[in-house]
C-alpha cells in the first residue's frame, strides 16, 4: 500500500476516533453524575485516612472530578467501558484537552475554545501519527510513521493534499499537488537512480528525467 493510501486510512481512523472521543466524553460526564459525588470522595478519603493513621494513601473511584475555587469543573478522570479518559476544561467549561487509552490505541487531543481540533497525537496499531489543524479545525499537517515508512503531508484549507514527503523502504520521494489535489511534480530517489516527473492539469506526464 502506498504512503498516500496509508495516510488517508489514518485520516479515516482519526475521524472514527473523534467520534469515540465525543462518546467517551459524554460517558465520563454520565459516570461522574451517576456514580460519584463529593461526599463519596470525602467518605473514601476519610476511610483511607482512618486506616493509615491520618494520610490517605489510596483512593478508589470510577470517576474523579476536580473543581476550581469557583466550583467549576476543570478536570474529569474516569474509567468507562471503552477505556479510561482524562478531560481538561477551561474556565468557560469548554473541553480543551482529552487523553484516552482505548482498544485501538492511545491518543491526546487538544481543542480550541470552540471545540475544534487543534492538534492530535495518536498511537495506532499501524504506527503513531501527529495531526495539526488551523483555528477552524481544518487539517493542515499530518505526520505519520507507518510500517512502509514515515510520511509528511501538507494540506490546503479545502482539505486537498498539496505536498507529500515520504520515505519508503526502497525510495524517498517528494510530490507536489495542485489546488484540486492532482499531482503536478514528483521527485524520487530509488536504488537504480533518481527520477523527476512533471504533470499537466490532466494528470499526464509532460516531462520526465530519469537517470
Amino acid at each position: 500500500m502506498i504512503i498516500e493510501e496509508r495516510l488517508e486510512n489514518m485520516e479515516r481512523e482519526l475521524g472514527r476516533q473523534k467520534r469515540r472521543n465525543r462518546w467517551l466524553l459524554g460517558a465520563i460526564l454520565l459516570v461522574t453524575v451517576g456514580l460519584i459525588v463529593p461526599g463519596f470522595i470525602m467518605t473514601t478519603a476519610s476511610g483511607a485516612r482512618a486506616q493509615t493513621g491520618g494520610t490517605a494513601k489510596e483512593i478508589r473511584a470510577r470517576s474523579i472530578v476536580i473543581e476550581d475555587e469557583n466550583g467549576k469543573t476543570r478536570a474529569i478522570l474516569a474509567a468507562v467501558k471503552d477505556g479510561p479518559g482524562l478531560a481538561l476544561y477551561d474556565e468557560n467549561g469548554n473541553v480543551r484537552a482529552m487523553l484516552t487509552a482505548v482498544k485501538d490505541g492511545q491518543g491526546l487531543t487538544l481543542y480550541t475554545e470552540n471545540g475544534k481540533n487543534r492538534a492530535v497525537l495518536w498511537a495506532y496499531k499501524d504506527g503513531p501519527a501527529l495531526m495539526l489543524y488551523n483555528e477552524n479545525g481544518k487539517l493542515l499537517v499530518r505526520l505519520a510513521a507507518v510500517k512502509d515508512g514515515p510520511g509528511l503531508g501538507v494540506y490546503a484549507e479545502n482539505g486537498k493534499l498539496r505536498a507529500l514527503l515520504s520515505v519508503l523502504k526502497d525510495s524517498p520521494s517528494v510530490s507536489l499537488y495542485d489546488e484540486n489535489g492532482n499531482p503536478r511534480a514528483a521527485l524520487a530517489a530509488p536504488k537504480d537512480g533518481p527520477a523527476l516527473l512533471l504533470y499537466g492539469p490532466d494528470g499526464k506526464v509532460i516531462w520526465s528525467a530519469i537517470k
